[in-house]
């Protein structure tokens, strides 16, 4: 009985040895297993600071403070516009409408039914020319009762002016007699503007428009029979920013491009209307195009260019570059390898590039590209780009 105790714990001096070196073995293993993972992760996926913590005692490329170095942080990449000088064109574009001549609605003046009607749609007709009539037969024999009434007032004023002379009558019969016939010759003119008016004739020469009357229409004051409107010039209507109002003359050249064909016309200033809007703070300009060949037609949509001269010194930033604010406008430029915005004002602008009146000068760097990832103070890497 001694024997077998003594030969099991043998058995459990030997094999506790074993035990250990097995548990020793798997704790060596999962120390690799960490060691190789936080190398991986070191090697292909650095910390975003890494740069900032490795730069602080000499790193490579850093100094203190600089990129790289303590507080440095990654610099983000951008493409910037370096500010020069350049011609620009002082050119004002706008919007216009094309406007007739001259335009008037054609409408009757009287009650009654039309009885003739020389309106031929679309076609020109001279001034004068006659376009409809309507009935007159009440107010032509108004007129001749009148003419009646008239001879008879004459007579009776011949006789009373024979009786005065003789003394026969007083002044007052006399003045009596004479101021009927005046009455009555008045009357008659009255008569006969109004025949006028049942003959509607063209106030100007022009090209008719389209009409719904017919002979035996029944109009009433105001009825509106047809349009007539004179193409040939045109007038083009536009407005220009108040600031260049000043700039702007009687007699400039204006280039006109038509939206539906995109022809190019060139029209002359000729009015300039002496109040500038309050409400869109716009400075309205009227010019004259011949037309000749009725090219532009009224009521079409135009785009203007008005040229006000030259510049040779004008500072410019492609469009993108340009931020709206609430207040004006700004942009971001690069000074000492950081991101700092300014507060500019524009001038012209294009689709591609806007002039900058106020707030750059020649040689800064404005952000053209990431300028949604960056903030104030952000450390940027500037890459020059050309417009």
């Amino acid at each position: 009985m001694q024997t077998q105790e003594q030969e099991r714990e043998a058995l459990e001096t030997a094999e506790a040895p074993a035990g250990k070196s097995h548990r020793v073995l798997w704790i060596v293993l999962a120390l690799a297993l960490v060691a190789g993972l936080v190398f991986v992760k070191m090697k292909y996926f650095p910390s975003p600071n890494a740069d900032a913590k490795g730069g602080g005692k000499g790193g490579a490329g850093a100094g203190k403070g600089g990129p790289g170095g303590k507080g440095g942080g990654q610099r983000l990449p951008v493409q910037v516009y370096v500010v020069k000088p350049t011609n620009l064109s002082d050119e004002v574009a706008a919007t216009g409408s094309v406007l007739a001549d001259e335009s008037v609605v054609i409408k009757s003046e009287l009650s009654g039914k039309i009885t003739s009607l020389n309106i031929r749609e679309g076609q020109p007709v001279s001034k004068g020319q006659l376009l409809f009539s309507i009935n007159a037969d009440e107010a032509q024999a108004a007129i001749r009762k009148q003419q009646y009434n008239i001879q008879l007032f004459r007579d009776q004023e011949r006789r009373q002016r024979t009786l005065l002379d003789k003394e026969y009558i007083s002044a007052q019969e006399y003045e009596q007699a004479n101021n009927q016939l005046q009455t009555a010759q008045a009357d008659l003119k009255a008569l006969q503007a109004s025949l006028a008016k049942a003959y509607v004739r063209a106030p100007f020469s022009g090209v008719l428009g389209l009409t719904t009357a017919t002979v035996g229409t029944y109009v009433s004051p105001g009825t509106e029979i047809t349009t007539l409107s004179r193409v040939r010039p045109v007038k083009i209507d536009f407005a220009v920013p108040g600031r260049f109002a000043a700039n702007v003359r009687v007699g400039d050249v204006v280039s006109i491009t038509d939206e539906g064909t995109n022809k190019k016309y060139e029209a002359k200033v000729y009015a300039i209307d002496p109040q500038i809007d309050p409400v869109s703070r716009t400075q309205p300009v009227r010019a004259r195009y011949a037309n000749q060949n009725n090219e532009l037609r009224p009521g079409a949509f135009v785009k203007v260019n008005l040229q006000l001269g030259e510049s040779t010194d004008a500072l410019q930033v492609p469009t993108e570059s340009v931020i709206p604010e609430a207040s004006g406008y700004s942009v971001y430029t690069v000074q000492k390898g950081k991101m700092v915005p300014k507060k500019v004002k524009i001038g012209i602008r294009s689709d591609k590039v806007i002039q900058i009146t106020d707030g750059l000068a020649v040689g800064d760097s404005v952000i053209r590209t990431g300028i949604l990832q960056v903030k104030p103070g952000d450390a940027v890497k500037a890459q020059p780009t050309s417009r």
